[in-house]
């Protein structure tokens, strides 16, 4: 069964087994931009979090 949302990583229509990919093997790549740290999700910025923590003293 086929998706009307495409591939993240390729672009071609993703398929329902592997989903949102189209393939294991896009799959595979998208887990490994995230252990290589091409992905980051956005936290506080470092002095904010320093100041949080002096605060907590």
């Amino acid at each position: 069964m086929n998706l009307n949302i495409k591939c993240p990583v390729c672009k071609k229509q993703a398929h329902a087994t592997h989903t949102p990919f189209c393939s294991e093997h896009c799959r595979q790549i998208d887990l490994g931009r995230w252990l290589k740290g091409v992905y980051v999700v956005p936290g506080r910025p470092e002095d904010q979090q320093q100041n949080i923590d002096d605060i907590d003293k």
